[in-house]
């Protein structure tokens, strides 16, 4: 599986992006997806991620109510609504996708496969 994401950019406080993650090889619609955030200095951090099985997202505390994933698997592609961006969201966004289950969903390690990161800006 092979992933490319897409749709940073720089924007102001209180606006919104939508990043997109696409997807090639057949077997990804067996995949759960995610995405993670690394700001400068710190470390990989859990977004948002889907089981393959449920189809339902599941999101870090400090992105709950303004972020919403979604899937479109016939076009291969997950998607990162977010909308009221905050300074603190500012990081290189990544996909990814594996055969991760429900307890390893928030674990960068669990996945295997990994896009090559859309850099979010938010200014104050």
């Amino acid at each position: 599986v092979q992933l490319q994401a897409s749709g940073g950019g720089l924007v102001q406080a209180g606006g919104s992006l939508r990043l997109s993650c696409a997807a090639s090889g057949r077997s990804f619609g067996d995949y759960g997806a995610a995405w993670f955030r690394q700001a400068p200095g710190r470390e990989r951090e859990f977004v948002s991620g889907i089981r393959a099985s449920s189809g339902i997202p599941t999101y870090a505390g400090s992105v709950k109510g303004r972020f919403t994933m979604s899937r479109d698997s016939a076009r291969k592609t997950v998607y990162l609504q977010m909308n009221n961006l905050k300074p603190e969201d500012t990081a290189v966004y990544f996909c990814a996708a594996g055969r991760v289950i429900s307890s390893s969903m928030r674990d960068a390690g669990a996945y295997g496969y990994w896009g090559q990161g859309t850099l979010v800006t938010v200014s104050s």
